[in-house]
């Protein structure tokens, strides 16, 4: 297997070739909401989501800084991170239109502040801002996780520019179970 290799030695990395190789990475898909102190109701599709900490629970998203809605999630101080399940492509992407409208046609409820949790969610984690980080080009959000919610289902998985869906492999006899995997991935990573 052929392997394309660029180095900051030979000059800058460019944007297009870094994302060809983060496209290798699948990562879950998110819809982040949050409603300002007005009321006005902010939303978008994110891949950035990840874990950061259990003690305290603390989650991590990161938005651009060109971004229409940043000023509207700094202001709110808090968001929902709601992980889409495999059969909500068609919800990732009304959340990642310019709409004036992204909630037409999709059921919610305010959860804490106000902020919507969308009522089809796989898992939905409503964060107040712990602090937030400048990361170049994004603006990193740190959450403090003040109440979560879970459900059965396949996480919707995005990979290499497109949607996917997780298969087990056929033989998981050597696997760890999933809370001693995920508590080890944190523990050493």
């Amino acid at each position: 297997m052929g392997k394309t290799i660029i180095s900051a030695e030979d000059g800058p990395i460019n944007g297009r070739e870094l994302r060809n190789a983060l496209g290798r990475f699948a990562t879950g898909i998110t819809v982040i909401t949050t409603a300002t102190n007005d009321g006005k109701k902010e939303a978008l599709t994110a891949n950035s989501f990840s874990a950061l900490s259990l003690d305290p629970p603390l989650v991590l998203w990161s938005l651009v800084n060109e971004a229409p809605s940043r000023e509207g999630f700094l202001a709110a101080g808090r968001f929902v991170i709601n992980v889409l399940g495999s059969h909500q492509r068609n919800v990732s992407n009304q959340f990642a239109t310019t709409s004036d409208d992204k909630f037409e046609h999709i059921d919610w409820h305010p959860g804490l502040g106000g902020c919507p949790v969308l009522d089809d969610h796989l898992a939905a984690f409503e964060c107040d801002i712990e602090r937030t980080i400048d990361g170049g080009d994004h603006l990193l959000f740190v959450g403090r996780v003040e109440r979560l919610s879970y459900g059965d289902g396949s996480p919707l998985i995005f990979s290499g520019g497109k949607y996917c869906v997780a298969a087990e492999l056929p033989d998981d006899s050597d696997q760890l179970d999933g809370e001693t995997a995920f508590s080890n991935i944190l523990l050493w990573s």
